[in-house]
């Protein structure tokens, strides 16, 4: 069976209608293009664990002895207040101090790993144990590129990055805000933002955080695309649920978290860490902040509902002590993405933290030294949700075509590197070297003819050509390839195949939405 109509069915098995369309999706998928999309990675290497045992229990301690004396604060949030009041913590104003062990308790009921599905059921991802799963960048108000440089990001930009997530062979995962459409008013743009990610992709995708009723409005339009019983049965969305470092729950963040976990939908509860200012200069000092600022986050959503999937997030990085900028890709926030990886895997959490950092602002050699250290830690720290895993620039502040290209070519080296070592008799090798033997040469004998096609990675992006040739054909840098890459790739788009009926449902959906208030870009 193929993808597509893996996809047409998978919401007729979930007890959804049928609407129509089948016929149009099979010609759709005779016609398009073949595009060749890469499963989640499932490591075969093992994890580098940083921290001993000793170094382990300290972190814990202190984290629990900051929970339990320091406290943390839930604003403007009454309800989230009497909640932790009913479970045991001592309240008082906004302030809550939750007893050793109370937090680690109500953690237990957070599962290890869950599935979340995609609209074409061959899409789906499994977060957790030793699987790693990329999504794209996430937030930048502006976009971008080698013609159009840097400007503020519209829905055009948006729709963009979706298709080249969705062409991305390495992605496993649309994103959520792969950049922020600025010329459409902030109370309506979470609703094409999903839209674009419902109907221009078939991988899985993020909801709304912004505000709590965006949050419904993404529940409510993943029930119109896999229907209300599969969406109350399944985890269809995962979303960046952000604490306000240092130890402060804001309601909107809280407001939306409480909304996905009644829904079953995940959140990421990750703080918002930039060593030296929101958490402290060192290491263990952040390690310890960190851990207690997701044990009472990922608590308070299983007081929301028990067993809803959360993900233990830790965005890091440093801070530039001469102008205040984060950096990024440096050997601190290696050793705090490494430790919480083992912190994590402790409480029996999924892990999200690394991408393709950097503080350049442009995809040049500081974009790619400070990209390729973060993403190998990633690998290495045994990450399972990785966020901002390409098309990452200043800072988080941009969105770019070019590097989005780059970094997304390079995530097939983490696909490999992941696999580990073949060992089989085919890994082996002796039947070449055996039938080659001394002097010889390897490139006509039977093993390297059986395995050619498979044997190396094979870049989409870099240039190996000879000078001449390269040089004949205009002596492009790796930002110049890039930019044909991109314009390669939106040229050949085309739409994963999708139920005309549900298409209809969404569009109304959306035109309610926008017609019941007026535009608002505050």
């Amino acid at each position: 069976m193929s993808d597509l109509d893996m996809a047409e069915q998978a919401p007729e098995r979930a007890g959804r209608r049928g609407r129509g369309g089948g016929g149009a999706a099979r010609r759709a998928e005779r016609t398009g293009p073949k595009l060749e999309f890469a499963r989640f990675i499932e490591r075969n290497v093992p994890n580098f664990e940083i921290l001993n045992e000793e170094a382990l229990e300290i972190i814990e301690y202190n984290a629990e002895t900051v929970l339990e004396e320091i406290g943390v604060n839930f604003v403007e949030n009454p309800a989230a207040l009497e909640r932790w009041r009913q479970a045991g913590a001592d309240v008082q104003g906004e302030r809550v101090r939750i007893p050793r062990g109370l937090a680690r308790q109500l953690c237990a009921t957070a599962p290890s790993q869950f599935t979340q599905h995609a609209r074409n059921s061959e899409r789906n991802v499994v977060i957790g144990g030793k699987n790693l799963v990329l999504a794209p960048v996430y937030g930048p108000p502006f976009v971008r590129d080698l013609n159009g440089g840097r400007r503020y990001a519209t829905i055009a930009d948006f729709r963009n990055f979706v298709k080249l997530g969705q062409m991305s062979k390495w992605l496993h995962h649309s994103g959520g805000t792969v950049c922020e459409p600025t010329d459409v008013p902030v109370n309506k743009r979470h609703l094409d933002m999903l839209y674009a990610h419902m109907t221009l992709s078939d991988k899985p995708f993020m909801g709304s955080v912004t505000e709590p009723s965006r949050a419904a409005d993404s529940v409510e339009m993943a029930k119109v695309l896999f229907g209300d019983q599969f969406v109350d049965d399944n985890t269809v969305m995962t979303s960046l649920v952000n604490i306000n470092s240092p130890l402060t729950f804001d309601s909107v963040m809280m407001g939306a978290l409480e909304v996905y976990a009644a829904a079953n939908q995940a959140c990421i509860i990750s703080p918002f860490i930039v060593g030296g200012a929101m958490a402290p200069v060192s290491v263990a000092g952040t390690l310890t902040q960190v851990l207690a600022e997701v044990l009472a986050g990922v608590a308070y959503s299983q007081l929301i509902r028990p067993g809803a999937p959360v993900i233990f997030g830790a965005f890091v990085t440093s801070i530039d002590m001469n102008s205040g900028a984060p950096t990024f890709g440096t050997p601190e926030a290696a050793q705090i993405t490494l430790g919480a990886g083992q912190l994590a895997r402790r409480l029996n959490l999924p892990y999200r933290s690394a991408g393709s950092f950097c503080g350049s602002k442009l995809p040049d050699a500081q974009a790619a030294y400070e990209t390729a250290n973060s993403l190998n830690i990633g690998l290495l720290s045994g990450v399972n949700f990785m966020l901002h895993a390409c098309g990452w620039l200043e800072g988080g502040l941009v969105s770019s075509y070019e590097k989005f290209v780059m970094d997304a070519d390079q995530l097939g080296v983490l696909h490999r590197l992941a696999a580990g070592i073949d060992m089989s008799e085919n890994g082996q090798g002796m039947d070449a070297i055996r039938e080659v033997g001394p002097g010889g040469h390897y490139l006509g004998c039977a093993h390297t003819q059986a395995n050619f096609k498979d044997a190396f990675w094979k870049t989409s992006v870099l240039d190996y050509k000879p000078f001449e040739t390269w040089e004949e054909e205009g002596a492009r840098d790796t930002v110049a390839l890039a930019s044909a890459r991109v314009q390669k790739m939106l040229g050949e788009y085309q739409p994963p195949a999708i139920d005309p009926g549900v298409v209809e449902a969404l569009d109304a959906f959306v035109a309610k939405k926008k017609a019941a208030e007026p535009d608002s870009f505050m």
